[in-house]
């Protein structure tokens, strides 16, 4: 262990180099959640003040998409994914198999570290938001609620990182990978949540979408801290977004046994 915690430790000086970079990144991200929110606002304004649209009064709206901030700022991979696949495209991954290192483990190290340093910069900004949205801003309903909130937005990270480390693996067979991202990054968008809650959709779409990965990326850990999902729904949940957690760690250590096997680095 205590060669992955220096990896961490490495990871952390690494990323600080970039922290003005972080820093802009969290607050031109402010930008479009301003607008939605302002968006949303002017819907609500002919509804009157307890009006809902799907179920939400303005304040949920509000706090679902601060919400999604939060999440996003915690759990999102930043360019982990081209990393991995630059890896080996150049044939850096040479040096892991020479050493008593688990390449997986090193990537998920590097991620966490970038989280964390993502976080203590965005900290402020996004903070100094919500505290300007605070009247609009629901708090859980009971401390059982934020403890299922918190294990499912740590499944979320290992889901987006196990995702992305996945199709980064698909640089053994291809030469560019940039189309697979993209695509699976255009469903992650809609179907995870980050552009309207999932739960307005007609519940055939709903239904459909619970069976697939996305909306275990952002949408179910806010819905469970607005407690929109409890009782049956929410061990349902838990269960499948542990079945696609462990199921995408089975399909990248698969992925990586079948590619190192075809993969060759010339030079030195």
């Amino acid at each position: 262990m205590a060669k992955y915690w220096h990896v961490i430790l490495i990871g952390m000086q690494n990323t600080l180099s970039y922290r003005v970079n972080f820093l802009f990144r969290a607050l031109f991200s402010l930008v479009p959640l301003m607008g939605t929110i302002y968006l949303w606002r002017r819907i609500y304004e002919d509804k009157g003040e307890d009006g809902e649209v799907a179920g939400y009064t303005l304040a949920a709206m509000t706090s679902y998409y601060l919400l999604v901030t939060v999440v996003d700022a915690l759990t999102a991979v930043n360019e982990d994914d081209w990393q991995i696949a630059a890896d080996i495209k150049d044939g850096n991954i040479s040096q892991f198999l020479l050493k008593p290192i688990d390449y997986l483990s090193y990537r998920f190290c590097l991620f966490l570290s970038g989280r964390l340093i993502y976080m203590m910069v965005a900290i402020v900004p996004v903070g100094l938001f919500i505290w300007s949205l605070r009247s609009y801003f629901v708090v859980p309903s009971d401390a059982a609620t934020f403890g299922w909130f918190v294990l499912s937005m740590v499944m979320t990270a290992l889901l987006q990182f196990l995702m992305s480390y996945t199709m980064a693996l698909l640089a053994f067979w291809v030469l560019e990978v940039s189309t697979f991202i993209f695509i699976v990054f255009a469903f992650e968008y809609i179907a995870g949540g980050h552009l309207f809650p999932l739960n307005i959709l007609p519940p055939l779409v709903q239904r459909v979408l619970e069976l697939t990965p996305f909306p275990y990326q952002l949408f179910f850990p806010v819905s469970i801290y607005l407690g929109q999902t409890t009782g049956d729904a929410l061990t349902r949940g838990l269960v499948i977004q542990a079945f696609w957690t462990v199921g995408f760690y089975g399909i990248a250590r698969f992925a990586w046994s079948r590619g190192i096997k075809k993969y060759s680095a010339v030079g030195g």
